[in-house]
């Protein structure tokens, strides 16, 4: 107790003590670009993205999901999917721990979730991967969820949309991991035998194995705005070749500008956007961009004088 706390008397001390345990946990969200301090509640509004300096701020696998898909007829894919320790791997940890703790501190079984559903009314089968679990990397069971889904699209003749957040391979799982690249890429390789669109969306970051394979593989691949993405890191790369990089290398706009992906969309009009996109290939009438949308009002008909 401090020297002030003791001159306080003791009806004080417990009042303030009240009012400072009455605040909620969790009401402020610290942007990690610019720092401001904002209500988590208007960030949740904005879908994550700092209303002082736009910066998308990472999303959970099933938040995209839900703000992606419509509310209704939603069906989750591979959920009896379960990883596994094929290796007995172990670093500093034993590789069973870390998944322990994973799953613990994401409340996911794994680094994607996986569903089908309707795009405004459309149907389509959706993934996303959550960076919160071991840092969205692709193990085994990344991979055969991805391989699931890309069948679900084909059996139901849907598009597949995909959001991609992953510091790419899994290392704990070694050849397991990477022989998920060649594996994920031939199930789209029948996606497209199938005349299906493949939709990629980027987010902050896909780099590693998993920009080696999937996420850079769609029909139209799609970045967020200043999304890392990439094979090896940046700092990794000036190391290397002992040279100097571009301002802002492997951001999402330096690879619209180098023709490396088609387009960045901002957060909250992705649905929108992806929607049309998917729609158009698909050969069927979009649906009218929901900013658009507005209740129709009757005009009360006027006589002719």
């Amino acid at each position: 107790m401090s020297w002030l706390e003791k001159l306080m008397p003791s009806q004080m001390r417990n009042d303030a003590s009240r009012r400072k345990n009455s605040v909620p946990e969790g009401l402020w969200t610290k942007c990690t670009s610019c720092g401001a301090v904002l209500y988590t509640a208007e960030m949740e509004r904005t879908l994550h993205v700092c209303p002082k300096c736009n910066t998308h701020q990472r999303l959970r696998a099933r938040q995209r999901l839900d703000f992606f898909l419509d509310a209704d007829n939603r069906t989750e894919i591979a959920t009896d999917l379960e990883p596994r320790d094929p290796l007995k791997f172990r670093d500093s940890k034993k590789y069973r721990d870390r998944l322990s703790a994973a799953q613990k501190d994401s409340g996911e079984r794994e680094a994607v979730i996986m569903m089908s559903g309707t795009l405004k009314s459309m149907p389509v089968v959706a993934g996303a991967m959550d960076f919160k679990f071991m840092g969205g990397s692709m193990g085994s069971v990344v991979g055969e969820t991805f391989v699931r889904g890309v069948h679900a699209a084909i059996e139901a003749g849907s598009p597949f949309v995909f959001f991609s957040a992953s510091g790419g391979a899994r290392m704990q799982e070694g050849l397991f991991s990477l022989l998920q690249m060649g594996k994920t890429s031939a199930a789209l390789t029948r996606l497209a035998d199938r005349g299906l669109p493949f939709v990629s969306v980027l987010t902050h970051p896909t780099m590693g194995g998993v920009a080696a394979s999937y996420a850079m593989l769609g029909d139209i691949n799609v970045a967020e705005p200043e999304a890392l993405v990439g094979f090896a890191g940046p700092r990794v790369i000036e190391q290397t070749v002992k040279q100097t990089l571009p301002e802002g290398f492997q951001r999402s706009e330096f690879l619209l500008e180098h023709g490396a992906i088609d387009m960045i969309v901002e957060r909250g009009d992705l649905r929108d956007r992806i929607h049309r996109v998917v729609a158009t290939l698909m050969h069927r009438p979009p649906v009218a961009d929901e900013a658009d949308q507005v209740d129709e009002v009757e005009t009360p008909e006027v006589p002719a004088e």
